[in-house]
């Protein structure tokens, strides 16, 4: 039997979510991916056995609903729902019927939102001290991605909330003039719907897992922050710079046309107070709409130890202090992929609460005719 795991002192277990559309070839590269050295001590949790081939790997039952394959990772699909699975997971590791893992790698349904998946890893009280969101990976196929942006919201939401977005079947391009043609279009289109997101080619599932995993905040080789590398906010500069992100030259009609990418930066520090404010109100009044949300901010209790957020609609992971800044670059900086609001609305609620006379003259100047719904009964701090 494996020793029990002693979890006191662990950090928080990585997990990294595969979502694709219906057909985009998620089951092709988690097969190639079961098969990579660097995921020998993962787990995967996917669907139903029956929707993924992966009997050719499986070796044997290491307990009743997993079952341990040839390279080593676990395999098990969800029961009842995903927050069973992932306690049920911890409980087999720590009392050691199960290796420990290292990583955990949860496969979507191809119509599903992959915001749900977000929200419990992010907002449970127990799974957000023993797991952290490593990144989002999405698939899409180059021969049909553009038709199926173009008629399915679901794809759109799952591409524009990715860290890695995957292009699959892209050897069908290769020797076809028109499809090449798409391909490249298909690329423009995702760069303008998530400019920060890396973008892999692969070619018959063939991608690296270290091109895949390891987009969180911590660089897994340094064991330090990377908010350079987490939030990329150059990507962002370089497509407003570049004038295409703000001028449709396609039709306005297309799902992704009212999601926005961008990236706030602001130089003033803001207090505890107004931050509180500033988060809530996001949370209150655009939660559905905030697709995905993170940076890194001053506050001016602490101005030397920056704070790092992450958020999914209406769900905010609790807040990482650093011990120091990262870099030279005191800024605070928020990265947004939101539907349907403006950056500009964005930018100056942010400045308003960083500059006197007062936070709340910001939330008095906010949509006037809105009722707000802010909790004056705890912040968003108090839920570190």
């Amino acid at each position: 039997m494996t020793e029990p795991a002693t979890h006191s002192s662990q950090a928080p277990i990585p997990v990294a979510v595969l979502t694709g559309f219906l057909g985009s070839g998620k089951t092709t590269l988690l097969n190639q991916l079961v098969r990579d050295t660097a995921l020998a001590n993962a787990a995967i949790i996917i669907n139903e056995f029956g929707e993924i081939g992966l009997d050719h790997l499986l070796v044997e039952s290491a307990d009743e609903g997993i079952l341990e394959m040839s390279s080593g990772c676990l395999c098990c699909s969800i029961r009842g729902d995903l927050v069973d699975t992932l306690n049920d997971l911890l409980e087999r590791r720590d009392d050691g019927r199960i290796k420990a893992f290292d990583r955990v790698v949860i496969e979507t349904t191809g119509l599903a939102d992959p915001a749900p998946i977000l929200h419990t890893i992010m907002s449970h009280p127990y799974l957000v001290m023993r797991y952290r969101l490593d990144g989002v990976i999405a698939t899409v196929d180059a021969v049909n991605g553009l038709d199926t942006l173009e008629s399915h919201g679901e794809a759109v939401k799952q591409a524009a909330v990715a860290d890695r977005i995957v292009l699959t079947k892209t050897d069908l391009c290769r020797d076809d003039g028109k499809r090449a043609e798409s391909l490249e279009d298909l690329k423009t289109r995702l760069g303008s719907l998530n400019p920060a997101a890396k973008l892999i080619v692969a070619c018959h599932g063939q991608v690296s897992a270290a091109d895949l995993f390891d987009a969180g905040l911590y660089n897994p080789d340094t064991k330090a922050p990377d908010v350079a590398r987490w939030l990329r906010e150059e990507a962002f500069a370089e497509e407003h710079d570049g004038g295409d992100h703000h001028t449709h030259h396609h039709d306005v009609n297309r799902h992704d046309e009212n999601i926005s990418a961008y990236c706030i930066a602001q130089d003033a520090p803001l207090s505890m107070n107004s931050f509180n404010l500033f988060m809530e109100l996001l949370r209150a009044n655009y939660g559905a709409d905030l697709l995905r949300m993170k940076g890194i901010v001053q506050l001016e209790e602490d101005p030397e130890r920056p704070v790092v957020i992450h958020g999914v609609q209406h769900v905010f992971h609790p807040p990482v202090h650093l011990d120091a800044w990262p870099d030279s670059d005191r800024r605070s900086r928020i990265v947004f992929i939101t539907r349907n609001i403006p950056k500009e609305h964005l930018e100056g609620l942010m400045k308003a609460f960083a500059e006197p006379p007062s936070a709340m003259d910001a939330v008095a100047a906010f949509e006037p005719n809105q009722t707000l719904s802010i909790n004056r009964g705890g912040g968003f701090f108090d839920k570190s």
